[in-house]
């Protein structure tokens, strides 16, 4: 850990400690309106004195709340050595980061940018130089065909090694020649965001790669399938030439249409906000990220979120983001249960997404998945489609099919058509 990085998780801590105390500050003084407005002009000179008195405590507390723990680490910051490893080249220290970026990644941008995480390109938990000397020496094995893993909400790179089987990705290499590369990215930031930060990342990974790209497979975990889709709209729009290699795009356990979790948190800071003596609460509740706010119905680019308030009363404002037409797209979607119509898996999906929502088939909105390209998979949970047989077993067979349709094709381009979305 570096001193600058020490000196912020102070700083952090102390803004933390802060909040609650500041919170009940204003539930005090929130109650004490309601009690000092039913008096009227008879309490006004009590309520004079008690106010003052009560911004002066709280302001106190506050105070003292946010200096111990920046006085406590400030020795600690001066003593640590100037070659120091980065926070986030260290496993357990790319972990934490990982969670609190996921939590308040966005806030840490502006007010603690040492804690906030970059979209890098990781090999074996290091940031890679995307120029060709540092892709060559990353990736001495370089093949024409890659395939990008994208982590999900609070995860690094390292999800995808759960269980301590060997990931998607090794496999793929071993399989069928894919060249892996592993992306970590700060969750809390806007889905968008990061999407137009992968096209751009993927942009020069493209054209510094140490052979010519053939073909591009992208591979999403929960919220990773939602950059994966937003990065695509990005690339196409800006014509990158990445998105014209991009074949094939995975969503496991992607969240197309939002995640009840969130929803739930929506509708709780909501509540807590109607009235100034539960306001302070609600306003602790939406003090969660932009990306897991985005998590509340699927949102992929600017317009689902740009100019509106972000903790509106469950309104869905997202539309759809076509698929690329060179590439095509499949998804996972995991139930607790056997059967994704079982009564129980209906309420809690995989425990953190829902089969329709994984699916992308709503209501009012639709993905327009082809009917042969989704995969239920019951009884398992969320985190389980990060490492699971079943789960590398069918983006395999998927891809060897794709292989064949290549081969069979008279153009040598794919000839999958994708369905078009139902309004």
């Amino acid at each position: 850990m570096r001193s600058s990085e020490l000196a912020d998780l102070g700083r952090l801590g102390g803004d933390a400690l802060a909040r609650p105390a500041a919170a009940i500050g204003d539930v005090h003084r929130a109650v004490a309106g309601r009690v000092f407005g039913v008096l009227g002009l008879l309490g006004a000179p009590v309520r004079l004195l008690h106010d003052g008195i009560s911004t002066a405590a709280y302001g106190g507390v506050r105070g003292a709340m946010r200096l111990a723990p920046r006085a406590a680490v400030a020795p600690l910051a001066r003593a640590v050595p100037a070659s120091a490893r980065a926070m986030a080249d260290s496993r357990a220290g790319s972990l934490a980061l990982a969670a609190l970026n996921g939590a308040w990644g966005d806030t840490l941008v502006t007010t603690h940018p040492e804690l906030a995480l970059e979209l890098t390109v990781r090999r074996r938990g290091e940031a890679v130089v995307l120029d060709s000397e540092g892709l060559a020496g990353a990736f001495p094995d370089a093949g024409p065909r890659i395939a990008v893993f994208l982590h999900g909400l609070c995860e690094t790179e390292a999800a995808w090694r759960l269980g301590g089987r060997p990931s998607y990705g090794a496999r793929l290499r071993d399989d069928l020649g894919h060249t892996p590369v592993e992306v970590r990215y700060n969750t809390g930031l806007h889905v968008s965001e990061n999407g137009r930060r992968l096209s751009e990342v993927l942009d020069h990974l493209t054209a510094a790669w140490p052979v010519e790209v053939e073909e591009i497979v992208l591979v999403g975990h929960s919220m990773g399938g939602l950059v994966a889709r937003s990065a695509c709209h990005y690339g196409a729009a800006e014509d990158a030439a990445w998105a014209r290699r991009v074949r094939h795009v995975f969503c496991l356990g992607t969240p197309h249409l939002g995640a009840p979790m969130e929803r739930a948190a929506n509708l709780a800071g909501w509540a807590l906000t109607r009235l100034p003596e539960t306001r302070p609460f609600g306003e602790l509740v939406n003090l969660r990220s932009s990306g897991i706010k985005d998590m509340r119905f699927g949102s992929c680019v600017e317009p689902d979120w740009c100019d509106c308030d972000p903790d509106e009363f469950l309104h869905d404002r997202c539309t759809e983001v076509p698929f690329l037409d060179c590439a095509t797209y499949y998804f996972i979607g995991a139930t607790v249960s056997r059967r994704p119509d079982d009564p129980l898996g209906r309420v809690i999906g995989d425990l953190l997404v829902n089969f329709p929502s994984a699916s992308g088939s709503g209501r009012r909105r639709r993905l327009p998945f082809e009917i042969d390209n989704g995969r239920h998979l019951g009884g398992l949970t969320h985190f389980a489609l990060l490492n699971h047989p079943a789960v590398y077993g069918q983006i395999r067979a998927w891809l060897e099919r794709g292989a064949r349709q290549l081969q069979a094709s008279p153009t040598g381009t794919s000839s999958a058509r994708l369905a078009k979305p139902v309004a």
